[in-house]
């Protein structure tokens, strides 16, 4: 590994931050939000979004400039808005705002930092080293590990930044080249013949020619959000497909949420959090929720 490589992972922020710990910044906090969501839709317009994403990235150097942007999570919502820049200066700084962020906050995902990492090698044309790329390759328009040096970083750092090892990279490249579920759904299915067509599906297992593994039943979720009376009945299929996956309940309980169904989106959190006590996201929502 080049040393510039190892000071872009392991260096801690030069100086001591000149502020104090302080509330998250509500504005950042929205633009994140936003630009998460943009990336959950179907048929993405990406001059629209490039265009948005470009608006964040200003809007962000202005709020550091001001001294605006001071929590980890802070930190750590603006890298994740300069992660989705076009060059060099974009991913470096997202490099910057995510060792930060690790610095304030050391509950901060580290998958982030190894994903801004990658990407700015990839953006200077080297090799990644973690494995968190992957780009379409060929006419067909298949999904591809973007080149990697495996030697660089071991499959046990990779577990420490939540970077899948070598091995389960491979397994999530086949998964990428799946079919998706909306597409199935577009040929005229309803929601519930589409859910009888995930049943069957997962038990083709690795012979299916569809991702229903249980983060693309997530997505497919997500894409039909914008009718959570349709959607609710993908995130409560999830749960029931994959009983252990903490992730199926926070969803299922954030739909249940936008249909006003409360007490159940309770018992869907705290089901989540049960299967990871890490989860702040749903410990944050069920605390808001128990105490209205």
């Amino acid at each position: 590994m080049k040393p510039i490589v190892f000071i872009i992972i392991l260096a801690a922020p030069a100086s001591t931050p000149l502020f104090a710990q302080t509330s998250d910044n509500a504005e950042i906090e929205r633009m994140y939000d936003e630009d998460q969501s943009a990336r959950k839709v179907a048929n993405i317009n990406w001059t629209r979004l490039n265009k948005a994403d470009s608006l964040r990235r200003r809007r962000v150097d202005e709020l550091l400039d001001s001294n605006k942007v001071r929590t980890g999570q802070d930190f750590y919502r603006s890298a994740m808005i300069f992660q989705h820049g076009s060059d060099t200066l974009a991913s470096a700084k997202a490099i910057k705002l995510m060792k930060q962020a690790l610095y304030l906050d050391s509950t901060v995902d580290k998958w982030l930092l190894a994903a801004a990492i990658d990407r700015h090698l990839m953006r200077k044309g080297m090799p990644q080293i973690y494995g968190t790329q992957y780009v379409m390759m060929g006419q067909n328009g298949k999904w591809q590990r973007y080149q990697i040096d495996t030697t660089k970083v071991t499959d046990q750092e990779r577990r420490d930044y939540h970077v899948e090892t070598l091995a389960e990279q491979l397994v999530k490249e086949r998964r990428m080249n799946l079919r998706p579920i909306l597409e199935y759904h577009q040929a005229g299915k309803s929601v519930d013949e589409t859910a009888a067509f995930i049943r069957t599906e997962v038990q083709k297992g690795a012979s299916s020619l569809y991702d229903v593994s249980e983060a693309g039943i997530n997505s497919f979720g997500y894409k039909i959000m914008g009718t959570p009376s349709e959607a609710v009945k993908i995130f409560k299929l999830n749960t029931e497909l994959y009983p252990t996956g903490f992730n199926t309940f926070d969803s299922y309980g954030e739909c249940l949420m936008k249909l006003g169904r409360k007490k159940e989106a309770i018992a869907a959190y705290q089901k989540s959090l049960s299967l990871n006590p890490q989860n702040d996201n749903a410990r944050t929502v069920l605390a808001t929720l128990l105490n209205r």
